[in-house]
Parts: C-alpha cells; sequence; structure tokens
C-alpha cells in the first residue's frame, strides 16, 4: 500500500520516478526548450498545510532570511527557542512539503529555503490575478518587486 500525498516530495511520497520527472513538462517557445515546474492544487496544498503553523511559518521565514547559506537545525531550533526534537518534526514536515530541505555538514544539518518552489507557490496563488486586470494587480506586484529589489536600486 502506497503512503504519502501524490506531488508530495519526500521519503513518504507516493510519486513514480516517472511521475516526477512529468513535473518537468517542456514548454517550447522559438527554438528554445525550456523545462518549468508547474505546481499542482495538490503541491499547493500541501505546501499551504506545512505552513499553516506557527512554529513552522516562523521557521520557513527564517530560513528564507538565511538564504543562500542556510541555517542548522540546532541554530533554527535555538533562535526560535523550540525543542531541538520539535524542530526536527517541524523540519521534516517542511522538507515533505517541499519547502526546505537539508544537507549534512560534518555532524550537523545545515536547512535551507527551496526558494524555487516558494516562487512556484506564489505563482500559483496569483496565477488569475485579479480575472487579468492588469490595474487591480499593478499594487499586489509592486509591493512584491520593492521587497526584492536590488542593493543598488534602494539605496
Amino acid at each position: 500500500m502506497k503512503t504519502g500525498l501524490p506531488g508530495v516530495r519526500g521519503p513518504r511520497s507516493s510519486c513514480s520516478d516517472l511521475e516526477r520527472r512529468a513535473i518537468y513538462a517542456p514548454v517550447v517557445l522559438t527554438n528554445h526548450i525550456l523545462y518549468s515546474r508547474s505546481m499542482e492544487s495538490s503541491d499547493a496544498i500541501a505546501a499551504l498545510a506545512a505552513l499553516a503553523q506557527a512554529t513552522r511559518l516562523d521557521t520557513f521565514r527564517l530560513l528564507v532570511r538565511h538564504e543562500p547559506e542556510g541555517l542548522p537545525a540546532g541554530e533554527l531550533a535555538r533562535l526560535l527557542d523550540v525543542p531541538a526534537n520539535t524542530m526536527s518534526a517541524h523540519l521534516g514536515t517542511l522538507a515533505r512539503a517541499g519547502l526546505v530541505a537539508g544537507t549534512r555538514h560534518s555532524r550537523s544539518i545545515v536547512y535551507r529555503a527551496d526558494l524555487e518552489r516558494l516562487r512556484e507557490l506564489i505563482l500559483f496563488l496569483l496565477k488569475d490575478c485579479c480575472g487579468g486586470d492588469a490595474a487591480l494587480c499593478t499594487p499586489l506586484i509592486a509591493e512584491l518587486t520593492s521587497c526584492c529589489a536590488p542593493l543598488e536600486a534602494v539605496q
């Protein structure tokens, strides 16, 4: 019997390798082939469910702020004043939703936010924003753009 949610990355995923590769759907533009991932509703639900808990949301936001270096699991637990075993469980939930990934460095695991997955989630949520009325979307896009402006443009 398969366990896990379809489309959710992680050790308990029920997706086969073939299904995972199908996520990378080729899009043909002129003479170039671009590979882009499109998020399915089940992926978005899993990501939003993982973020629908205060400690996990705080953990994810902290990891986003510490990109690209990431943070060790123990440091995350210390900064958020959470027991190490509790933080481990929260990181596991975020990892299964594809929002974070851990890399072993010696005796610790350094976690990083998956910014590509965050981009996919935001695009999924905004895909049909405002029914195509640019005037309604402009303030939202302007606010998102200003928070991510290059340093030289901000100064």
